[in-house]
């Protein structure tokens, strides 16, 4: 929702292990790779992160980050909160935004996509609740019980960092 606002940013597209939904675009939602390709990478050092999610594995290629940078942008990682700390112990001056949402809202939001079984709503509600304890652990934290004030609040945060990097002389 953001992003138009920002045309240095740009977000990097994602590996996973999860199969392709309808309409999804290989190396436009995600980077769909096999289970075996996905672990090569892994051993390879491909992996700027990766991480075991609710039954699949996601990350991030080093060369998604390496590609936008190369173009001078800046860029923008959607991450679980291990992957984002991982990000943010390795790469200096990496900001971790930590985007929440009232647990029922969660719910509500993951019943209402039904792109997922009771079970999976479950695990990932489950582990919503323990992600919330690393808050703390992030630059910042956005709650998304609104979606305006919180795209406001979000577009406010990336404005004053883009425009911090950029007196570091950094994307």
């Amino acid at each position: 929702m953001i992003l138009p606002q920002f045309p240095l940013l740009r977000e990097a597209v994602s590996a996973t292990t999860r199969a392709r939904r309808a309409g999804e675009e290989d190396g436009v939602e995600y980077w769909f790779l096999s289970e075996d390709e996905f672990e090569r990478r892994v051993e390879a050092g491909e992996f700027l992160e990766w991480v075991s999610y609710v039954g699949n594995r996601y990350g991030t290629l080093r060369s998604e980050v390496e590609r936008i940078r190369a173009d001078d942008e800046a860029a923008l990682l959607e991450l679980e909160t291990k992957g984002a700390l991982a990000v943010k112990d390795e790469v200096p001056g990496a900001v971790t935004i930590f985007v929440t949402a009232p647990i029922e809202e969660l719910e509500r939001r993951l019943r209402d996509r039904a792109t997922e079984s009771s079970g999976v709503i479950g695990d990932r509600v489950a582990l919503a609740r323990r992600q919330l304890q690393q808050e703390e652990l992030f630059d910042h934290v956005v709650v998304n019980d609104r979606l305006d004030r919180a795209a406001e609040q979000l577009a406010g945060i990336v404005e004053r960092e883009l425009a911090a990097a950029a007196t570091m002389g950094r994307p």
